[in-house]
């Protein structure tokens, strides 16, 4: 029976150094939380490390059999790979470039080492439990490489990976060293998650700008496989919020916390010591508030709690030093004997008494500079049961693409905070109720178990997908079969496409011409006389002449414009006209001048922008702009538009491979018909062709064809393997 395997950095409890020695605490982590549902099936296990060096082998021991009983199987990592794999390149590289934070990245290739073996001492211990039908879910930063090292030792295994921080544009991606090693770790994964789709554009970016990977849309090719990227914003355990927000312990410290700060109203901030949070911005906002509007002093509080982190840190202690002094400033600046403008407490806090302060608060400031989700905001929301409450919150937050309720700001502009709090202090009740009950609704509708239960089920569309993909990939067995039906058959048809079929693809078009080798097997195939061989491309007629001139098989060039049977000259297809081409000409000569490496190629009944020189983001915006401008041309003059791999043709509706494949077929009787190509162009083909025709796609990507090959060597391999 198969199970789930979850991976993280940490395990969903604690070991924690206690009066007697480690002992175990439950996590309140919105992932423990979110992953408990599928975590606690019969079955499944959690692997992790277990969150404080333990160097004892009998209190390993102890732990190990303790944590089995929870299904948990624990990482104990030394000193060393702590403070290399964790303190230094997850935190020093990932962290830092991720929250667009380049300046404190610091590129310690003994870091880097580091990282690779603890990620490789988590494959070990996920090979240790795996099974060939298990699902393996991978998470966040910590552990880029996992999906790729597992991918390597179980080829066929279901792997997932989520990332619960932001992803970086690939300007910022590409700064750090080891970024092709990342970027292969986690294309090891069949399902990318992200929060959100900017994450997943970013993502994408990278992987098709650094690495040569193929991707439409958010679908990639990776080694015949195909890899999605996919956002899945992360909700929390509503539901749990809510109970507390009704628990008389925390109604009565809500009453506590009213009565402190009577007749003001609480501005409530949480956040980890982190400089991704905005703390700094946010002090720099409350105290021109104060500044320009000297009326709300004694009527406001501004509440903060900010979560010890890293503080032995240089850089986090310097943030905490300057917090301190800005804290420390406005309060002298600005508070009496009986009041201080902010209430500031370093420490943190049980769940209990978060749960009150989101009760107690009339606003909630959530400003990070760069957050991949922040479930602070939408915990403050889960509280507010009687709709009441304003929620502040940065548009660099992805909750921000959710909550549109929310009052949204620029963290960086300070200018933008205090009108926001100018906004929230004045705001009607009636609206402040709309706004609350919206974003309640969203929150409570896309919980953290949808969001598990979501991505999960999609894991599994995506398996089966793969799974019906790889059935159609010509195999031995189905290779076996061709070879069978071709040695039976008494008359046999040939279609075959050129660039990305029978030779791969060159930024130079007029370097693609055939090789000896090409010859050598396509003239050996013509003297079958059983056999009638076609070469169909959208190359101009006088290219296929130049090859192929005095070869006995027939051509068709211009997808169908010109054809040629051995011995005979070109035959042009009658009524066709092309008037258009002066106009529609000119339009994409001027695409070409403006995208540096485009050019145009001109054939007799149509034209074809080239972009294989191009870079590669810019290629495709220019690709889509061209055609939208090409669109009213094609109604006009009747053209048919073709996006194509790494070009756009528009030529004549009348003109296809389809076509030309109905008058090869025309008249004659074929009992074994087999048609290769790689491109949109031969879905006209294989569309037209009897349902026992062997039709194969040259790549992965949805066909009418019944069979695929993964790159055009194998063509020449299959063809090679019909004259044997």
């Amino acid at each position: 029976m198969s199970k789930t395997i979850i991976v993280s950095n940490r395990l969903p409890v604690r070991i924690s150094e206690g009066a007697d020695g480690p002992e175990l605490q439950p996590s309140e982590g919105g992932l423990a939380t979110g992953l408990a549902s599928i975590h606690k099936q019969e079955g499944n296990i959690w692997i992790g490390w277990s969150g404080l060096y333990i160097a004892d082998a009998d209190q390993q021991a102890y732990f190990r059999t303790a944590l089995k009983k929870q299904q948990l199987v624990p990482l104990f990592l030394t000193e060393e790979e702590i403070n290399g794999f964790y303190e230094g390149f997850s935190n020093e590289v990932l962290w830092p470039i991720f929250h667009y934070i380049s300046t404190y990245a610091n590129y310690d290739i003994n870091n880097w080492e580091t990282y690779k073996r603890v990620n490789e001492r988590f494959r070990d211990a996920v090979l240790e439990h795996a099974e060939a039908n298990d699902t393996i879910w991978i998470h966040d930063y910590q552990l880029l490489l996992l999906p790729g090292l597992i991918r390597q030792a179980l080829p066929d295994a279901t792997i997932a990976f989520f990332q619960h921080i932001p992803f970086p544009s690939q300007e910022l991606f590409r700064l750090i060293p080891w970024r092709s090693e990342l970027l292969g770790g986690m294309l090891g994964a069949d399902l990318l998650g992200f929060h959100t789709f900017d994450d997943v554009r970013h993502f994408v970016s990278s992987a098709t700008r650094l690495s040569p990977i193929h991707s439409r849309f958010n679908r990639l090719e990776v080694d015949g496989r195909a890899v999605f990227a996919e956002p899945y914003p992360m909700g929390i355990d509503s539901e749990k919020f809510a109970r507390l927000s009704v628990d008389e312990g925390v109604l009565k410290r809500v009453r506590e916390l009213k009565q402190n700060f009577d007749g003001q109203k609480i501005i409530l901030c949480i956040d980890r010591l982190d400089y991704s949070k905005g703390i700094i911005q946010r002090l720099n906002a409350f105290e021109l508030l104060f500044s320009e509007h000297p009326e709300y002093l004694k009527k406001i509080t501004l509440y903060m709690v900010v979560v010890p982190s890293r503080d032995t840190v240089p850089e986090y202690r310097r943030l905490k030093e300057h917090i301190d002094q800005l804290v420390g400033n406005i309060n002298g600046r600005y508070g009496t004997f009986d009041w201080y403008p902010i209430a500031y407490f370093y420490h943190g806090y049980p769940m209990e008494e978060i749960t009150a302060l989101y009760n107690a608060a009339d606003i909630c400031l959530v400003t990070p500079m760069r957050d991949g989700m922040n479930l602070v905001c939408k915990e403050y929301v889960a509280c507010r049961k009687n709709l009441d409450g304003i929620l502040i919150l940065s548009e660099m937050a992805g909750a921000s693409k959710e909550l549109i309720d929310a009052l949204i700001v620029n963290p960086n502009n300070i200018h933008d905070i205090r009108d926001a709090l100018l906004t929230a202090l004045d705001m009607p009740r009636e609206e402040e109720r709309r706004r609350m009950e919206n974003m309640r609704a969203l929150v409570f509708k896309f919980t953290v178990h949808h969001w598990a239960r979501l991505f999960m089920n999609r894991l599994k569309e995506i398996k089966s997908l793969q799974q019906s993909t790889k059935a159609r990939l010509v195999h031995e067995e189905i290779n076996d079969r061709i070879i069978s039906a071709y040695r039976q058959a008494s008359s046999r048809l040939l279609l075959l496409d050129y660039d990305g079929t029978l030779v791969g693809f060159h930024d130079d078009i007029d370097k693609a011409s055939p090789d000896e080798a090409l010859y050598t097997l396509l003239n050996a195939l013509d003297r079958d006389v059983a056999n009638h061989m076609v070469i169909i491309s959208g190359r101009k007629h006088q290219t296929l002449d130049k090859w192929f001139n005095g070869t006995r098989y027939s051509l068709v060039a211009e997808h169908g414009v010109w054809t040629k049977d051995p011995e005979t000259p070109w035959r042009l297809k009658s009524g066709l006209s092309n008037r258009w081409k002066e106009e529609v000409g000119v339009l994409m000569e001027s695409y070409a001048d403006r995208t540096p490496g485009a050019f145009v190629e001109e054939k007799s009944f149509s034209l074809a922008w080239h972009y294989r020189k191009v870079e590669t983001g810019l290629g495709i915006l220019r690709a889509n702009e061209l055609i939208d401008s090409l669109k009213n041309f094609s109604s006009t003059f009747g053209l048919q538009l073709l996006d194509g791999d790494k070009v756009v043709e528009i030529r004549s509706a009348e003109v296809n491979k389809g076509r030309a494949t109905l008058d090869i077929l025309h008249g004659n009787h074929y009992d074994f018909i087999l048609a290769i190509g790689d491109d949109r162009t031969d879905e006209d083909t294989f569309e037209v062709l009897p349902e026992t025709a062997i039709t194969i796609k040259v790549g992965d990507v949805m066909s009418a064809a019944r069979y695929y090959v993964k790159r055009w060597q194998d063509v020449r391999q299959l063809l090679g393997s019909l004259i044997q």
